[in-house]
């Protein structure tokens, strides 16, 4: 347990380390954006002399690393600007945001982890058969067929054909638990399934490898009941995977993005989109920043899974 405790911290006081980086990148990379902050506050009717004077008044006009320092500062107050106007703090409109994200994030997740773990286990356990070659030839579609197309694929026929579930549109789940989950299962599904075919593949890869090992060979000589024999080798197996979930999350984190355009839900994709087209650079800085730090953040939770189940590592 110390040991744990020992690399944990070591995890999380790389953290702010790390967010200092992406906050560097983020922000150097929107200040080469061809966007004048002055003509999106002022509109076009104002004047030379106008859009000088807000430059000076808000330090655009101050050299590149006072600017970063400025924006760190604002960091440290929850301050991400003001949207264009009309002037709404950024903060407060990722904050109505960011829920629905992550909610579509964490469904695709739970969905994307059942699927998988189903289908390699089976996969493992039926290995060269018909439903393991079953299994396959839908990982590899699965592989290959991108969120986005899969997500106008199940609007085409779940809901203009069959009208089972809404094209778009969001009920929050206080309002209708159900009319919620109605409108969340086709995003769900299209952010859950590549991702699960994809850990589908590495979980019934892993599975094989431990069915493999001389333990199991000997649990099942001295009589072991199957279904505890399988729940060991699992937890072994799941230590490969593990290490990939959090590129994984990450990845659905900004698919979801896209899924939320195609589906008409006003999450952070809305957000971005609205501020890439209005040319609202703090709004844009803002989402990319949010969504850059719970990428972090989620890969520094399946690092501690990780140690978790891998009690080996606790010793590097």
């Amino acid at each position: 347990m110390v040991a744990f405790l020992r690399l944990a911290l070591r995890r999380v006081a790389m953290m702010p380390v790390m967010i200092l980086g992406i906050a560097l990148l983020v922000f150097v990379v929107l200040q080469f954006s061809p966007v004048d902050p002055a003509f999106n506050a002022l509109g076009e009717s104002a004047t030379p002399e106008a859009r000088a004077a807000f430059a000076e008044a808000n330090g655009l006009n101050d050299p590149l690393p006072v600017r970063y320092f400025h924006f760190l500062g604002q960091l440290l107050h929850l301050d991400l600007g003001m949207t264009v106007p009309p002037s709404q703090p950024v903060a407060d409109r990722i904050t109505a945001a960011f829920p629905l994200t992550l909610q579509l994030t964490l469904l695709g997740l739970l969905l994307a982890v059942v699927l998988a773990v189903l289908f390699g286990v089976v996969g493992a356990m039926y290995r060269d058969r018909w439903p393991d070659q079953l299994f396959r030839v839908v990982s590899m579609a699965g592989v290959a067929i991108p969120s986005f197309w899969l997500g106008v694929l199940l609007i085409q026929q779940f809901a203009l054909n069959t009208r089972i579930f809404p094209t778009g549109g969001y009920t929050n789940p206080a309002d209708s638990f159900s009319g919620w989950l109605t409108t969340m299962a086709l995003p769900a599904i299209s952010l859950a399934l590549p991702v699960s075919a994809s850990l589908a593949r590495l979980v019934r890869t892993s599975m094989v490898a431990e069915l493999d090992r001389d333990y199991v060979r000997t649990a099942r000589g001295n009589g072991l009941p199957p279904l505890l024999v399988i729940r060991s080798v699992l937890r072994n197996a799941l230590v490969t995977p593990l290490t990939v979930l959090g590129i994984k999350v990450g990845y659905m984190l900004s698919g979801a993005v896209v899924i939320e355009a195609i589906f008409d839900l006003p999450g952070m994709g809305k957000l971005i989109l609205e501020g890439v087209t209005g040319g609202d650079v703090a709004l844009v800085q803002g989402t990319v920043l949010t969504i850059a730090i719970a990428f972090l953040v989620v890969n520094v939770i399946v690092d501690l899974l990780y140690l978790l189940v891998n009690p080996r590592i606790r010793t590097v």
